[in-house]
């Protein structure tokens, strides 16, 4: 039997509603029962819209009011769709079989398979993947020669889709776009060049997808009246993450068919299809959503389309689902109380029959590692009352923010992930700063070398960077040097000044990082230079921030900040550790990279942003960072509607927390390399002061100056770390570099080009492994600042931590860097120490 048959109802089981609407509040159960051609369903966050949306359409189908074919229920996510299949299923059995709950690609690529041959593609065309959409823009870009007008494959193919997401060709933005200015027409140009290019590999990206379909529905109205006889009830799941062509697609499919075109529908249609005019009706569009959760104007969203649903369907009834079975009335009220700040949405109030519960917990910190200290102790205090660390989740709205808490999470013990992203120190903009520190610290180091002469890109290929490698071997000298020396070599005068600016640059940061200043002034003091200048260096001279930020993508935004937040990192150390340098930063920075991987029978803590945050829900919930600039973020604020989508994205950390909710903030904060005061967000203060108990509060950081931090690994005063040896100034130990005292590099004259290469990736290959052996950074020996890897500890030791004072250990679990101290204080209490980093002398 075809697909497109309308299915025998006989066989479907029937029943009366009792069954479906059993355990619902009225409001749930009109949502369940309600008829008619739109409907609205307001559901706010934790008031069961799932279960709303599931048991309509088994009250559809087991009423008889539909076949399982004639239902097309439309998801945001594959596993949304699986989830709502499953309950469906588990409500109606085999009766359910026929019905399409899909995401709207997976729908839009069945129709377009069946539909093919109406637009001249065979039904196997191929689908490109964001990988494949970027690979096809970078060889269009090169062949353009764009990328010197700072196009880029991200960039590119960000506005592409916008455009496609509007329903907009390159035809289109030509005719609006502005033919005076070169960057414009050198756009459409790629525009058009990329469109035609999938056509001629008979493929669509994801974009496509869903426009070619409406396209589709527009150009052919009697495909369009196939697909609008056969599904009779369209539901929409998060309606207000609908974009422009979604929302096309959606009213395509509910409009009515034209009576010429119903009569050419097969099978014909029968007399109970049609109205008296000889149309078959539009299909009934049931909508859930909230405008209170629309967070992705950044990916197209339109939050009109929900807020403006009954414009647009006019008579559509709307039902509201107020009671929330997720959080306690404390931080439901908190929710409503800052949403209620927004205009543009529908009036609802969020409730719970579950009692007020405990109040939310504020904390203000001195600065962000005060309050990362705080989250990491009431994570720890949370786990000690019997909570799970997976059941608690730390948000923040940007990925710079997690350095400060990942380090103090180490610091504590406690196992972590971060969802959505990736850890601060394993980032590539991360990597690819620190390959350049590396570098100046060990100029022999082949791996850190290779990194940087890409970052940012200045036109070493692989093959100049084989030769510099093979003449830096040959001659036994450093890869500083041998860049210095490229003259020596037969490089094209381009490539010739990149390498010898380059090596120049990273000439006179050695000098500065081992206390000779930028120049070879003998007379100058032979003080290191701050690591925080170094970086700035590297960073201003590269211009790696700066090029991030010309592409005007919230990615390579989010990039630019994670560097400014390395320079901050190393402000902090330079401030703790004067005089110190760079090789103890990279040491204490490789400490801590390599111990950030603990693990516990009770999970792991989740770190998300904010947006990722969205449809999950936890015990515990900590939103930090709450401040002006931060949430909201300073790029909303000149936004229109910038700061009501904040809001909402506040108010979607807020109603993730089902039991405690703690929202935490620093009076000062470290953005790009300098200490500045922070203010308390505008959010903060929306929020009525009763429902708050402030453990410090910004009034009494203020006032006590912000001089009285209590992180674990803020400086004391009149003191500061040890180093061993006694001497501020570290050694380091370099790789020989392989010298053999051979006068010249024979390869690049004798033309054996492809030996050169291999020699090169066979030596890099040697380098990683030993690399991967040791840990840490390669050839680098810095011992001095506090490692305690050999420190033996076993149960009634008694030890001496620096901030907690005496305590006595009761056990140690874990092996290795992982071996975790459980001890008790005096002061505080029981605590969690790794062993490796925590500032801890044993008593002999």
């Amino acid at each position: 039997m075809s697909d497109f048959e309308l299915l025998d109802p006989s066989g479907v089981p029937v029943g009366g509603d009792d069954s479906l609407t059993a355990g619902l509040n009225p409001a749930q159960e009109r949502a369940v029962t309600a008829r008619g051609q739109a409907l609205l369903i307001v559901a706010g966050a934790g008031s069961g819209k799932t279960r709303v949306l599931t048991h309509r359409i088994a009250s559809l189908i087991r009423g008889r009011e539909a076949w399982p074919s004639q239902i097309l229920a439309i998801t945001f996510t594959n596993k949304a769709a699986a989830e709502m299949r499953e309950r469906i299923e588990g409500l109606l059995g085999a009766s359910a079989e026929g019905m399409w709950v899909s995401t709207f690609h997976s729908a839009c690529v069945r129709i377009l398979r069946r539909e093919a041959e109406r637009f001249g593609y065979g039904s196997g065309f191929t689908i490109y993947d964001s990988a494949d959409s970027r690979a096809l823009l970078k060889r269009i870009i090169k062949d353009l020669d764009a990328d010197s007008y700072g196009f880029t494959p991200a960039n590119t193919g960000s506005k592409i889709s916008r455009l496609k997401n509007e329903l907009s060709d390159a035809d289109s933005y030509t005719a609006t776009m502005n033919a005076s200015d070169p960057r414009d027409r050198l756009f459409a140009e790629i525009f058009r060049t990329y469109d035609a290019e999938l056509r001629r590999a008979h493929a669509f990206d994801f974009d496509d997808l869903i426009g070619q379909t409406v396209h589709l529905f527009r150009a052919h109205p009697d495909v369009a009246a196939i697909y609008q006889r056969r599904f009779r009830h369209v539901l929409v799941d998060e309606y207000q993450d609908t974009n422009h062509s979604q929302y096309a697609l959606i009213r395509e499919l509910t409009k009515p068919v034209a009576p010429a075109d119903a009569e050419r529908l097969v099978p014909p249609v029968r007399d109970a299809e049609v109205d008296g005019t000889g149309a078959i009706p539009g299909a009934s569009l049931t909508v859930v959503g909230d405008s209170d959760q629309s967070i992705y104007a950044f990916r197209g969203a339109d939050i009109r389309n929900i807020v403006e649903f009954e414009r647009d369907f006019p008579g559509a009834e709307v039902v509201k689902l107020e009671q929330n079975y997720r959080s306690t009335q404390n931080i439901l009220s908190a929710a409503n109380a800052v949403i209620g700040n927004n205009f543009d949405r529908q009036e609802k109030s969020l409730w719970t029959s579950e009692g007020d519960g405990k109040r939310i917990v504020g904390f203000t910190g001195y600065s962000q590692h005060d309050e990362a200290r705080f989250v990491a102790e009431e994570i720890e205090e949370l786990h000690r009352s019997g909570l799970a660390y997976s059941d608690i989740a730390v948000f923040y709205r940007t990925n710079s923010q997690t350095r400060a808490l990942e380090e103090l999470l180490i610091r504590s013990a406690v196992p972590y992930r971060v969802l959505g992203g990736t850890k601060f120190y394993e980032r590539a903009e991360i990597k690819d700063a620190m390959s350049y520190l590396t570098s100046i610290a060990n100029p022999y180091d082949p791996i850190s070398w290779s990194r940087l002469l890409g970052v940012p890109k200045r036109g070493i290929g692989p093959m100049a960077e084989a030769h510099l490698a093979n003449f830096q071997e040959a001659q036994g000298v450093s890869f500083h040097e041998a860049m210095l020396r490229a003259g020596e070599l037969s490089f094209g005068p381009k490539v010739l000044s990149a390498i010898t600016g380059l090596g120049d640059l990273l000439s006179r940061a050695a000098r500065m990082a081992a206390g000779g200043g930028a120049t070879d002034d003998s007379d100058s003091e032979k003080q290191p230079a701050p690591v925080g200048d170094l970086l700035k260096l590297i960073l201003d001279e590269t211009g790696m921030v700066e090029r991030l930020r010309e592409k005007r993508d919230p990615q390579d935004e989010a990039r630019a900040e994670n560097l400014e937040e390395l320079v901050s990192v190393a402000r902090e150390f330079d401030a703790k550790n004067p005089g110190a340098g760079l090789v103890e930063f990279l040491t204490e920075v490789s400490l801590v990279a390599a111990a950030d991987d603990l693990d516990d029978a009770s999970g792991t803590v989740s770190l998300m942003t904010l947006h990722t945050a969205k449809g999950l829900e936890y015990p515990a919930v900590f939103i930090t960072g709450v401040e002006e600039g931060l949430l909201p973020h300073q790029m909303s604020v000149d936004e229109v509607g910038g700061i009501s989508e904040e809001r909402r994205l506040m108010y979607v950390g807020i109603t993730r927390a089902r039991q405690q909710l703690f929202i935490t903030l620093a009076s000062t904060r470290a953005q790009f390399g300098d200490i500045s005061v922070a203010m308390p967000s505008r959010f903060l203060q929306e929020i009525p002061e009763h429902l708050i108990e402030w453990r410090q509060s910004p009034g009494e950081v203020t006032g006590r100056g912000g001089t009285e931090s209590r992180a674990l690994n803020a400086p004391r005063s009149g003191s500061r770390p040890t180093r061993s040896g006694g001497s501020t100034n570290s050694s380091v130990t370099f790789g020989s570099g392989g010298g053999r005292g051979s006068a010249a590099l024979a390869e690049p004259a004798s033309g054996n080009m492809q030996s050169a290469l291999d020699k090169w990736r066979e030596r890099k290959r040697l380098a990683k492994e030993q690399q991967a052996a040791g840990g840490g950074f390669p050839n680098l020996v810095g011992g001095n600042v506090r490692d305690n890897g050999d420190l033996e500890l076993a149960a009634g030791d008694r030890i001496s931590h620096e901030d907690y004072g005496e305590g006595r250990v009761t056990g140690v679990t874990g092996a290795g860097s992982k071996r975790i101290a459980h001890a008790v204080f005096e002061s505080v209490g029981e605590r969690k120490l790794l062993v490796k980093l925590a500032p801890i002398t044993k008593h002999e």
